[in-house]
């Protein structure tokens, strides 16, 4: 299974202070269908507890996935701090969901050897 982020993901989640291992349980809870919603076209919303914290006020992500092999986190926000996610900007991260899970593994190395995507280590 590979776990990817956004570059601005992957920044933001650090200044969250959510880990590697927070990320690997999501995904690992959402390939066994938890999730708060399918956002349809290969986009998952889930919610992480914050650090110390429980679910419920915690974050929101935003997952790319194809249901199977590959997971990429895209977006997160803090609930306290946007309620939810506008129409038009839900419409955007569809799009993007659907091309990145449409992505061969070689093309995700590239985004990934590049920069554009980051790598979580769920084996640490």
């Amino acid at each position: 299974m590979a776990i990817y982020s956004t570059r601005w993901f992957a920044r933001w989640a650090n200044q969250q202070g959510l880990t590697n291992e927070a990320l690997c349980r999501a995904v690992h809870e959402m390939s066994r269908g938890l999730y708060e919603a399918n956002l349809g076209r290969n986009l998952l919303k889930k919610r992480i507890a914050r650090p110390g914290g429980g679910k419920s006020g915690g974050f929101r992500t935003l997952v790319a996935t194809n249901f199977g092999s590959l997971w990429i986190f895209l977006f997160g926000f803090a609930k306290n701090e946007q309620e939810d996610i506008e129409p038009d900007d839900l419409n955007g991260y569809r799009k993007w969901a659907d091309e990145l899970a449409e992505m061969s593994l070689h093309q995700i190395h590239e985004a990934h050897g590049k920069g554009a995507l980051m790598r979580v280590d769920c084996d640490a």
